[in-house]
Formats: C-alpha cells, structure tokens, sequence
C-alpha cells in the first residue's frame, strides 16, 4: 500500500505530493509494485493540528478523480470523518482507511456498506496504553469489527491494523511489532504500519532501513498488506521472504 500524503505537514517530507504532480507519484508507485494507493488529506503524526472535513475532501477530491480516471488501482482514502468518507466514496474510492476504527463518527460504519466498499479497522485510544497492550488491542478490534458486521459491511471487506505509533510509547510499539501476528487470532487480514515511524529512533530521513526489517517480518508473519513511503524498496524487501514471487 503506497501511502500519497496530500497534505502540507505529514512528518515525511518526501511523502508529500503536489496536486499537479498526483499522476506521477501515482504512476511511480504502480510501476514499483503497489497494489494499492492510500490517499492521506489530513496529517496524523504526533500533535498534529485537525484540519475539518471540508478541508480533507477539498484536498482529496482532485486527486482521486484523477487517479480513478487514469489507473486500474484501488484506491483507500485515509479519513476518520464519515463525510469525507461518503464524498470519497461517491467519486470511486475501494476503501476507507479509519485510525479510529470506526468510532469517532457514529455513521461511518454505514456509509461504508451503503457503498459496498473495504475498510481497515485500526486501534486507537484517547490516551495511552498502559499495563497489558494485547487486550486493549484486541478488544477495541473485536468491537470496531461488530460495529462493521453489524452496520453491514461484509466480513470479506474488513481488515485490521494493530496501530503501531498510536497511543503506545516505543516499548509497546516493538511489542506490538514483534508479536503482530497474534492479531491474526481475530479472524482478518492484517495491514502493518510502520514506514519510517519514531520508534526506529534518529532522523526519519535514515529509518528506511528498519523500516525494511518490519517490513520483512510482516512478510514472515503473513501479514496482507505493509502501508509504505518507499514503494520499490519494501518490494524487494517482501520479494525475498517470498523468493521473488508476490502473488
């Protein structure tokens, strides 16, 4: 999943990407290996500043016509506000990615199975974990995939992230990282998001190559889709865990 950052203050710098430039980045990333585009209008890193519904949907909504007017890909639109949800999905978005799993707006659940579309569920929290992180994880899970069902949305459509740099210091970050593939036990595919976070330490200009080593053991761990910035890398990363064949 190739992550498109259509915003002015996503942490890396070289994620973002100019509205006349969208079709390049796109292209790039198709040609590197993505099966899927991950559209982000509002940033979501640590202190970050909301910016409104109507704010993300006039950042997205150019972008996304072109790319479903120009690419044979599915697109995910990265929103937790269910109007900017129902404005992507209007104009042809395969899924809507919500890092807060379906709970910050009461009807978003259902504007996802109006549309017939995916969604990846990932756990979140008000403040930050603490004590055992696996059952607060997997119960915020288990609840964000009842509301999907029961708003639904079929159970092939759903898919969960564990949330790794959301409400979790670094050591809950690792945990979570090295035992990802107990979420498995919820019964859904997974999506892994680490590419270039805080937990690797340093400047995020020299994280890729921790980036690469979770992203290999996500491959080890079965995980279904890894959300990156750097396409062709991570790639070839997943391309030796399989032995060059991804499909």
């Amino acid at each position: 999943m190739a992550i498109i950052n259509l915003t002015p203050d996503s942490f890396w710098e070289e994620s973002r990407v100019a509205s006349d430039k969208i079709l390049f980045a796109v292209e790039r990333a198709v040609r590197e290996g993505a099966a899927v585009i991950d559209l982000g209008a509002q940033s979501t890193r640590p202190n970050y500043t909301e910016v409104s519904a109507d704010e993300e949907i006039s950042r997205f909504q150019r972008a996304l016509m072109l790319i479903k007017e120009n690419f044979d890909v599915p697109v995910s639109v990265d929103t937790y506000f269910e109007k900017s949800a129902r404005a992507a999905l209007s104009m042809g978005a395969d899924m809507i990615n919500d890092v807060w799993g379906l709970t910050h707006d009461r009807n978003m659940a259902q504007t996802i199975a109006e549309y017939g579309a995916s969604v990846c569920v990932m756990h979140n929290a008000k403040t930050p974990l603490s004590g055992d992180i696996w059952g607060a994880i997997e119960n915020f899970l288990k609840k964000s995939v009842d509301l999907a069902i029961n708003s639904g949305i079929p159970k092939d459509r759903i898919i969960l992230d564990g949330g790794i740099g959301f409400a979790k210091s670094k050591e809950q970050n690792w945990e979570l990282l090295e035992g990802y593939d107990r979420l498995s036990s919820l019964g859904y595919p997974l999506l892994l998001g680490t590419s270039r976070k805080s937990m690797f330490g340093g400047n995020v200009a020299d994280r890729l190559p921790q980036t690469l080593e979770s992203t290999r053991l996500a491959a080890k761990k079965k995980v279904l889709f890894v959300r990156v910035h750097d396409v062709k890398e991570n790639v070839e990363a997943i391309k030796e865990v399989y032995g060059g064949d991804l499909r």
